[in-house]
């Protein structure tokens, strides 16, 4: 039998489909995160299943004790506390060990946190980047900051409450006028939604908030490099274009003054 990977709930109960139930129904053995939080959604739906807990402390070990079973036509089913299993939750490894040893992956798919986030937030439209949990550190973040300004389409992140001011405060050092939604306990009873600039919202949610955050950062304007700006321009100038003409359209395509690039390239 193929590994069966769940996507289970992001927060309400009945956002699980009928082949993810089917799928738990039937299998031999439950792989959860959290067998706790596991145990509630199984038990809203009437289902009795055996369960054993995979998480990213005994992922090594479990997935070593796995693969034999699995080879030997076990039915198991892969779930994580919320949404699907693999994506900033364990899973990954066994997914990739069972693909390496032969083994067939069937993927059930349900309820996510992302793109949930992302139509709610108003700023969907097409492309998108989703970067996991926001690194901690100072430097790392400004650094996302400005590669992601690069892109021009929105961002996706998940936060802890405790660093969700912290982050905001250090994207609207960035950009202050970069759009951001604060999707807060998504489609759960006290689910919330902010809108607005990141520094309006740096401003607005000085508390850390409670429960479950995933950040929808919307498209930034990439921010301009005067080095090569100015070498844009020389550039044109030497294929031939006048210079007034040069400095104007680079100027236009990164927000750099006109006078200055102007005068930089005499």
């Amino acid at each position: 039998m193929p590994l069966a990977v769940c996507a289970t709930p992001i927060g309400n109960l009945e956002d699980v489909t009928l082949r993810v139930l089917t799928e738990l129904r039937e299998a031999d053995l439950v792989l959860a995160e959290d067998t706790r939080h596991t145990r509630g959604l199984l038990e809203r739906h009437g289902i009795k299943a055996r369960l054993l807990s995979y998480h990213e402390h005994n992922e090594a070990a479990r997935v070593a004790e796995l693969l034999p079973r699995l080879e030997a036509g076990e039915r198991i089913a892969l779930v994580s506390d919320a949404g699907m299993p693999g994506i900033s939750d364990p899973g990954a490894r066994l997914v990739r060990a069972a693909l390496d040893a032969g083994i067939g992956v069937t993927v059930l798919p349900g309820a996510s946190a992302v793109e949930t986030a992302l139509v709610a937030s108003g700023l969907s439209g097409g492309r998108y980047a989703f970067v996991g949990f926001l690194p901690r550190k100072a430097g790392e973040l400004e650094a996302l900051w400005r590669e992601t300004a690069e892109w021009g389409c929105p961002v996706v992140a998940f936060e802890s409450p405790h660093r969700l001011t912290a982050s905001l405060r250090s994207l609207a050092a960035f950009d202050a006028v970069r759009e951001v939604a604060v999707c807060r306990e998504l489609t759960k009873r006290f689910e919330e939604i902010a809108r607005g600039t990141a520094a309006e919202l740096a401003e607005r949610l000085v508390e850390p908030p409670k429960g479950e955050i995933t950040l929808v950062i919307g498209a930034g304007a990439a921010q301009s490099d005067p080095e090569s700006a100015r070498q844009a321009v020389a550039d044109l100038v030497a294929a031939g274009t006048p210079r007034g003409v040069a400095a104007e359209v680079v100027a236009r395509l990164t927000d750099t003054s006109r006078n200055e690039l102007y005068r930089g390239s005499l």
